[in-house]
């Protein structure tokens, strides 16, 4: 295993020192605009996955927690801090629009901002305490991770192990708890952190429960322990702590290295597409090719002859179903996704709506054509890229004898293939307004650009909802 050169004795203390003693004039003007961004991403994720039904599921299970108009819950009302934050969390996940981190193959703002925001309500915190905390909470989700990543990511979903550190981190933050009190609220999060991906063989809803699970036990492992309860002092790098529990190789280093000086939130990703992210730059490549030749649905099924992909082992493991049969399982499917790239030119909401599948493979027909044409291999440079980069390599062999070939080792919406935040206010409206209405969307967005300068969370949102 590998292990920091002076040793790990101290990693989970030294984080959780940093977590309490940072303050929001600690962080650089960049660091704001990306927390700010993230926020803006995740709100628009969370509004629009509250209408789902999973999200429905959960907010009624959420009801069950007990009565409280401590902090909002999208689409439902009010309800107590934790019932807020898992419900929110559930939803913000069910569209798979939310964000994510490449080193770490986590989903931060889904635990993190849902926690954030119920204990900012329920607190009654400023607006730049609650920037703080995102910012902070993205800190600890991301470096767990990252130590963790990638062997960690074969069993676990980090968006629910790693990122229950984040979102007890931005809990802690908001009630102010001391360095002390920070290091039991990480023990009392460590040990409560879980998320199998087996739910992934039968398409099960268990992903989206994950960061709604996370949000909640960060808030519980904060509140608990602002009242004293102790927690594992070193529940990273103990002898039966996090690390060796979930991990067969970690990297305690990728905690404490450039703390303070290199903010994770800032490394954040954005999806553009309504999937898995791990076919994301293979998407991308695809829609450059079709593109390039003009191509309409019909145009791509009789064109194409062959299509080759190029990926990387740990995110194929993920999304190698090749021809699904619910939308849930397209999501999942590298094949898919490609596929309706080329055909269509967008893989939006619409592209996995329930009428394209009959539970037993995709019913639309230019769709279903490329499929079969399709053909997968995981490539042993691209995995060893990974996760510092997500690559992909597409060659396409045309019944006139051409081939089309493209490659890339980001998605676009990482940062080193960046999207404006007027692209991430156009999701967010495009996501928003349908649902809820222009006015609705319009102060939503006015909310978000000006939240760290609001002086009471719980009355800004209050008065939006």
């Amino acid at each position: 295993m590998s292990t920091l050169v002076h040793g790990t004795t101290a990693v989970t203390r030294a984080l959780a020192d940093f977590l309490a003693t940072t303050r929001y004039q600690d962080l650089p003007a960049t660091v704001v605009d990306d927390a700010r961004r993230a926020t803006l991403d995740w709100f628009g994720s969370a509004l629009a996955g509250a209408l789902e039904l999973p999200a429905r599921m959960a907010q009624r299970v959420a009801r069950t927690f007990g009565a409280s108009s401590d902090a909002t819950m999208f689409g439902a009302g009010r309800a107590s801090a934790g019932a807020a934050a898992f419900a929110n969390g559930v939803a913000t996940h069910v569209l798979e629009l939310d964000d994510v981190h490449k080193g770490s193959t986590l989903h931060a703002a889904a635990p993190v901002i849902p926690a954030a925001l119920a204990v900012a309500e329920r607190e009654r915190s400023s607006g730049a305490a609650f920037m703080l905390a995102v910012a902070l909470g993205y800190e600890a989700a991301l470096r767990v991770g990252e130590a963790v990543n990638p062997s960690h990511y074969r069993y676990w979903h980090p968006t629910g192990t790693a990122a229950t550190f984040g979102a007890a981190a931005a809990a802690a933050s908001l009630l102010r708890l001391s360095p002390a009190q920070m290091l039991d609220a990480l023990g009392s999060a460590g040990t409560q952190a879980a998320g199998l991906w087996e739910f992934n063989a039968d398409g099960a809803m268990s992903k989206s429960l994950h960061p709604g699970k996370a949000a909640l036990n960060g808030i519980l492992a904060a509140d608990l322990a602002r009242e004293g309860f102790t927690g594992a002092t070193r529940i990273l790098e103990g002898d039966r702590g996090f690390f060796r529990a979930t991990t067969s190789a970690y990297d305690a280093s990728r905690i404490t290295d450039g703390l303070g000086a290199q903010w994770k939130v800032s490394e954040n990703c954005y999806k553009l597409h309504s999937c898995c992210g791990h076919t994301h730059t293979a998407i991308d490549v695809a829609l450059d090719i079709r593109a390039r030749q003009h191509w309409s649905a019909d145009d791509a099924a009789g064109a194409i002859g062959r299509i080759d992909i190029d990926t990387y082992g740990p995110g194929y493991e993920i999304v190698r179903e090749p021809n699904p049969g619910t939308p849930y399982r397209a999501k999942f499917s590298l094949a898919y996704c490609v596929a309706v790239a080329l055909a269509e030119g967008v893989v939006g909401l619409e592209q996995f709506s329930a009428d394209r599948f009959d539970g037993e493979g995709v019913t639309e027909p230019n769709v279903a054509a490329l499929l079969s044409r399709i053909n997968i291999r995981v490539a042993d440079d691209l995995t060893s890229a990974y996760p510092a980069q997500w690559p992909a390599r597409l060659s396409i062999a045309t019944r006139d004898g051409s081939e089309e070939r493209g490659a890339s080792n980001y998605p676009r919406g990482n940062p080193e293939n960046a999207v404006s935040t007027d692209t991430l206010e156009a999701k967010f409206t495009e996501l928003v307004a349908p649902r809820y209405g222009d006015s609705f969307t319009t102060r939503a967005l006015s909310l978000v650009r000006s939240l760290d300068d609001c002086a009471d969370v719980r009355a800004a949102f209050e008065a939006l909802t």
